[in-house]
């Protein structure tokens, strides 16, 4: 008989495509709007230079609340919501990748290491453009210039709002940049998310099969996911947090240069200028992680083909 503590993975040839995507855009759209505000302190945190404006995650997110009340947690929300385009492409390349994979090896860490940063680097391609503009927006405050750019406001003083603030950034970034513009830190993106995209996946699947090994085996295999996600994100997040404070301010700063960007962060912050927003980036990552990966696992299983739905133990 099965031991029910193996955690059986579902594959892509196991899944019914159109419950899929379907279930898959709505999942995506919940997940961006509760974790969007950490996202937004976590791109101020890593873009302001020492403490000159925020003292850490809590402080920022009281001084934001304050100035610009709830809307102000989500400047750029509405561009950001393209990048569920990306989010589509990244699962398709992660189930497709996994799929070629297994022709060649057997092993669930190589699959998942290889698909892991194969989707990462097709997502960021997309997501990159998208995130230029969204960083700019999340960088406005009220009557402040703390980005490169500013939008401007109307002759009552008041900003534009919503996609007028937003061609307002599109049309700047032309002038200034053209349309390199918009993949501004493009290669500093694809080394900081194809190592934690590469990374998160093994680690994820290695907690989930040592918590199974030591926890009963009626205990539901949900809830080993549910905890491995936030401790493998945890993981991929330490490894990778300094080349994200270098991709943000290549692309908020308007940079040139990875090498010289990290020198001039070492010169002014030291070595701990490598881990700014850490501490926001975990805090959005446990939430939003457990989410996903109770979202994602469930995803599949509500998309399992009908005829291998009493096959699986969840």
């Amino acid at each position: 008989m099965e031991d029910k503590r193996n955690i059986q993975i579902i594959e892509w040839e196991h899944l019914d495509k159109k419950k899929f995507y379907v279930f898959g855009v709505a999942m995506t759209m919940m997940i961006r709007v509760s974790v969007y505000p950490f996202t937004l302190i976590r791109t101020r945190l890593q873009v302001q230079k020492g403490k000159s404006l925020y003292h850490g995650t809590f402080d920022a997110f009281i001084k934001i609340l304050r100035a610009d009340g709830v809307t102000g947690l989500y400047r750029g929300f509405l561009v950001n919501t393209f990048t569920l385009i990306s989010g589509q492409c990244y699962v398709t390349t992660y189930e497709l990748t996994r799929k070629f994979v297994a022709d060649y090896s057997q092993s669930n860490t190589v699959k998942s290491l290889v698909a892991g940063g194969s989707a990462s680097l097709v997502a960021q391609s997309i997501t990159v453009p998208i995130d230029v503009v969204s960083q700019h927006l999340m960088m406005q405050r009220k009557g402040e210039k703390t980005g490169r750019f500013q939008v401007r406001g109307n002759p009552e003083g008041q900003g534009v709002v919503a996609f007028g603030q937003t061609k307002d950034i599109i049309r700047q970034i032309l002038r200034a940049d053209g349309l390199r513009g918009f993949y501004r830190g493009y290669v500093a993106s694809l080394l900081t998310y194809i190592p934690n995209s590469a990374v998160w996946w093994p680690f994820y699947h290695f907690y989930a099969e040592q918590l199974s090994s030591l926890c009963p085996k009626e205990c539901p295999h949900i809830v080993f996911q549910a905890i491995s996600g936030p401790l493998a994100a945890a993981t991929a997040s330490i490894l990778t947090n300094p080349m994200d404070v270098i991709r943000t301010r290549v692309q908020v700063e308007g940079k040139n240069s990875i090498i010289l960007t990290f020198r001039q962060l070492m010169a002014e912050e030291g070595p701990w200028g490598l881990m700014k927003g850490l501490s926001a980036r975990i805090i959005s990552a446990t939430p939003s992680t457990i989410v996903i990966v109770v979202g994602y696992e469930s995803l599949k299983k509500l998309s399992l083909r009908p005829e291998l739905v009493d096959s699986r133990h969840w």
